[in-house]
């Protein structure tokens, strides 16, 4: 497929890049500036999503799938809302199906559990509160939008670097958590659940969720 990446230059942005080009995609990369270095056959387009949308727009008609993994600068993380917002209004007038980097901030930490990521007291740390808050408000953008063929995938509520396991598994609103109770996902399995959706066409505008496990638990959902 011919996938554009949104937010190529960060953390997950560039490992979803790095897994596209791996599995034989045609990848462009858009992102403000254009790294020194960047996985071998993926292209990048300089732009700025908040001020050059038509050029976006231009460039999403020549590619099958959106994805975005945008975000914003610390003390700039409410800007995440508005800039997913134009891409998925990009994706509604292209008519191409778009993959949207979720947060934690909305998962609730058990099964029948009152408490989510972002409510419960204490469990997140001050410094990534805005990025969460941001997160939870982009989810009210999407589902203001039931004429764009999206899905949000959310990460474990721990995000971290680490060698790719393949051990994951899909779910829906409840935090996967591993047999321990850990609730974390590395990039590199991430950016491998994210693909495996793009894949297999999933969308139909639905929030889901994917965390790792350890080996001998439930394995990649495929289905998700």
């Amino acid at each position: 497929m011919r996938i554009l990446v949104f937010g190529a230059t960060g953390h997950v942005g560039r490992t979803i890049l790095a897994e596209a080009c791996d599995r034989g995609h045609q990848v462009t990369g858009v992102a403000r500036s254009k790294p020194d270095t960047g996985p071998s056959g993926a292209t990048y387009t300089c732009l700025d999503i908040q001020t050059q949308p038509e050029r976006a727009a231009a460039l999403a008609t020549k590619h099958d799938v959106l994805i975005t993994a945008l975000r914003p600068a610390p003390g700039r993380e409410h800007a995440l809302v508005s800039m997913t917002r134009t891409v998925v209004t990009i994706a509604g007038r292209t008519g191409r199906a778009v993959y949207v980097v979720g947060g934690a901030a909305n998962l609730r930490l058990a099964t029948n559990s009152p408490g989510t990521v972002i409510s419960t007291p204490g469990f997140l740390p001050d410094s990534v509160r805005p990025i969460a808050r941001a997160c939870a408000e982009l989810e009210t953008v999407l589902m203001e939008t039931p004429d764009v063929n999206w899905l949000c995938l959310r990460p474990a509520p721990l995000l971290f670097a680490g060698a790719r396991s393949g051990r994951y598994a899909f779910g829906n609103d409840v935090a996967i958590a591993d047999r321990d109770g850990a609730s974390r996902i590395c990039y590199a399995d991430f950016a491998a659940a994210m693909l495996d959706l793009v894949e297999a066409g999933k969308t139909s505008r639905r929030f889901v969720t994917v965390g790792q496990v350890e080996h001998g638990d439930q394995p990649a959902d495929r289905d998700a």
